[in-house]
């Protein structure tokens, strides 16, 4: 039985990929901001274990996690939490960048150096769920995009210096997915939300398990999911 550490398992993306994990018998530690969320996170996945820390205090994670137990070993850590907040960079506040860059960058950096040993114990795997953000930035969507971009170079740099360890390393670039983050993009761009123009999140949990169970003669580094309508 595989264990994998799961960040944003409450909505969208994250809580897809955990029903998935959980339904087939899998260990989960679902990591959440507050005690209040994690005991929402565990009555949802019962068994699952859960971490608290705040991902917008990449700073306190240390300390967050060094009162908490940890597992001796982890196959995967799962980096699918994330904030969305548009505006011009001549609108965009030093606060607004430093929520997004925190959340989107910084702590999956933090998360993953501190868990780095429990994942070289089994040769697990590190996957980044990013965005096409990450791989083109447009009008108004500067501070995300820059936190993807960002995500994007964390996980080449720590697939070329974890190469010899035996750590797989997949960045995972969603479309726009049906979830509550794409309801608030809609608001910000005041546009109608319609959940069927957009890529289900179980399609994206799919496309992360295949990578997740690829047989270990190979390795996923990059895919891309793009709405199929």
């Amino acid at each position: 039985m595989a264990t994998h550490l799961i960040t944003g398992a409450g909505s969208g993306i994250g809580a897809a990929v955990a029903r998935r994990l959980h339904d087939r018998g899998d260990d989960l530690i679902l990591f959440a901001r507050d005690a209040g969320r994690a005991r929402e996170l565990g009555s949802a996945f019962p068994g699952a274990r859960t971490l608290v820390g705040d991902l917008a205090n990449p700073d306190r994670l240390s300390w967050a996690l060094a009162q908490q137990t940890l597992p001796d070993r982890l196959d995967s850590l799962l980096h699918i939490a994330g904030v969305v907040d548009l505006g011009p960079i001549g609108d965009l506040t030093p606060k607004t960048w430093h929520e997004q860059l925190n959340v989107n960058l910084v702590a999956p950096a933090e998360l993953t150096r501190l868990l780095l040993p429990q994942l070289r114990i089994s040769h697990g795997q590190v996957i980044f769920v990013n965005s096409g953000a990450g791989l083109s930035a447009h009008a108004e969507w500067g501070a995300y995009a820059a936190s993807k971009h960002g995500l994007k170079a964390l996980a080449d740099a720590l697939r070329e210096e974890e190469r010899d360890s035996g750590l797989r390393v997949t960045s995972v670039y969603p479309g726009r997915t049906a979830s509550p983050m794409q309801v608030k993009v809609h608001q910000q761009e005041g546009k109608e939300y319609d959940a069927g123009r957009w890529i289900d999140p179980g399609s994206v949990a799919t496309t992360i398990l295949t990578a997740l169970d690829l047989p270990r003669d190979a390795r996923i580094d990059d895919v891309t999911v793009r709405p199929g309508r």
